[in-house]
């Protein structure tokens, strides 16, 4: 009994003995499975990468590059909601641009909307009240529509750097929004998800940044935008810029717009002794400033075309040589969405800045964006995130949601063709109606400016506007006795004027803008946390 006794227990030991090693061997290799598994995950993850790059993971919400306007308001914006946001700007020292420089009033309203307001004070900027125009010895002076808005309401002219450092000092006020300096090299993708960003520090070291939402805000030159979009930037144009010092401008706290030949010049103050100047060269390429070809340009081409009481302040400017030349780039909103990852600013769209529209348009964008973002706990599901941000590209073109972008990019480019010099002589027609009718003061006046100034967004009232402007033209030339010859030049002005904007209005989504209501985007709801 008793030997049977002890085999017994000797056969349970045996058999515990080896379900604890057969535990210990599935336990062993589920660790060593879970390793290679993380091992192969983190390779994908960095399978476009130098492996090795340090990481920050799981610590940020979202991931801005680019700290100009529109990233520096935009992580001031989400900070303020309680985010934890990471920037990453290539150089955080004070640009030096020469565009930038003008901020519409239905600008300035949403920096009030943005509490971002005393960004444009103590940088000496300036009051702009609205506009004057000077075309063949005749000029116009055309003012915002600022009627029922608090005194403080205006356009803003300022140095474009200072203003930037004004917005990044307060984003980096917040205690859950950090900036460093470095230069984004690429977005960092694992199975078709935008995770972070790779850059590089100014010591040369490579660092990766994770968060569940990316925003590229990278600027006009961004190379990060080629994976989020199908569009790609056109350069109509280029501005050559230069400051004239201690000069008075023949309408204070007015924007100037001379309408010359080939192309518009342009002068605001940009502080209480500076007014900049920024003439629009046509192509893609400018005379060059260091062999002396541009002050020559603009001393025998530009300068007999401004006002008389600017021409001695010019030419000293000239003289001077501190000329610098920038291209004017124009690029509709054509996103390609993917999960993770969002564009922003100018790296998103563009349109040509003669009237100085585009802060306007980013700053409406970031409001509109906080307000889509608010509703949801975190954005943990980028799936269902990137679903629902397609309401975005929807919104920012509606009318019912003040639609600041499509509004401004369909008038910057509009008013570009038509302000430019044609051989065409129904375009020229069209370029005097225009004047003549901002001219005339009233409504005729205050309707158009209200458009550019961002104050009144609406897409039908500037395509009624546009055509009221072609029909005038028409009525011009038809006025007092109508001849065969006048007929047709006013049949090709009509003719001209559609073929200005209905491209453009095409460009930027038929349906988006006037019938959003077919857009499924439309509808979309914030995903449940």
């Amino acid at each position: 009994m008793a030997l049977l006794m002890q085999s017994i227990l000797d056969g349970v030991h045996g058999t515990f003995v080896l379900f604890i090693c057969s535990v210990a061997v599935i336990l062993g290799g589920c660790i060593i499975f879970r390793r290679r598994s993380t091992a192969r995950q983190t390779h994908r993850l960095s399978s476009h990468h130098s492996v090795g790059s340090p990481a920050i993971r799981d610590k940020y919400d979202v991931v801005i590059v680019g700290a100009g306007v529109a990233g520096s308001a935009l992580a001031y914006a989400l900070g303020k909601d309680g985010r934890k946001v990471f920037v990453v700007e290539r150089d955080l020292k004070e640009p030096d641009r020469i565009v930038g420089e003008l901020l519409q009033p239905g600008g300035y309203l949403k920096l009030l909307e943005l509490d971002l307001a005393d960004c444009v004070q103590e940088i000496d900027a300036q009051r702009v009240q609205g506009y004057a125009l000077f075309k063949g010895g005749k000029d116009t002076k055309v003012g915002y529509p600022l009627e029922g808005y608090s005194g403080d309401v205006a356009g803003r002219s300022f140095h474009n750097g200072r203003f930037i450092q004004k917005m990044r000092e307060k984003a980096a006020s917040l205690p859950n929004v950090e900036l460093e300096q470095g230069t984004a090299l690429s977005l960092i993708e694992e199975c078709g998800i935008i995770r972070g960003v790779k850059y590089r520090k100014a010591a040369g070291i490579e660092m990766e940044v994770c968060a569940p939402l990316t925003i590229v805000c990278d600027g006009c030159f961004s190379n990060l935008r080629r994976t989020l979009c199908t569009s790609k930037p056109e350069v109509p144009s280029c501005f050559v810029g230069l400051v004239l010092e201690d000069c008075e401008l023949p309408y204070a706290n007015h924007g100037h717009v001379v309408l010359a030949d080939p192309s518009p010049i342009l002068f605001y103050p940009i502080s209480s002794t500076e007014v900049r100047c920024l003439v629009d060269v046509p192509g893609e390429k400018v005379p060059s400033i260091a062999n002396g070809e541009m002050a020559k340009y603009l001393k025998s081409v530009v300068a007999p075309q401004i006002p008389q009481k600017l021409q001695m302040a010019f030419l000293a400017a000239v003289e001077k040589g501190n000329i610098r030349s920038m291209p004017n780039k124009s690029m509709p909103a054509l996103p390609l969405p993917r999960p993770g990852a969002l564009l922003l600013g100018d790296a998103f769209n563009m349109r040509h800045p003669l009237t100085g529209g585009g802060m306007t348009v980013a700053l409406s964008d970031i409001v509109l964006l906080r307000n889509l973002l608010r509703p949801l706990k975190n954005f943990h599901d980028p799936q269902a995130l990137c679903d629902y941000v397609e309401k975005f590209y929807t919104l920012r073109k509606v009318q019912r949601h003040q639609p600041v972008a499509s509004t401004i990019n369909t008038l910057a480019g509009a008013l570009y063709k038509v302000f430019c010099a044609s051989p065409d002589q129904a375009m020229k027609e069209m370029r005097q109606a225009c004047f003549e009718y901002l001219s005339l003061g009233g409504v005729f006046s205050s309707g158009p400016v209200a458009l550019l100034s961002g104050l009144n967004p609406r897409p039908m009232s500037l395509v009624a506007h546009f055509f009221a402007v072609a029909i005038y033209g028409v009525g011009r030339l038809l006025l007092p006795f109508p001849s065969p010859y006048k007929l047709w030049l006013g049949t090709r002005l009509l003719k001209g004027a559609s073929n200005i904007i209905l491209p453009i209005i095409r460009a930027e989504g038929l349906r988006q803008v006037f019938f959003p209501n077919t857009i499924p985007a439309y509808y979309k709801t914030p995903p449940v946390a």
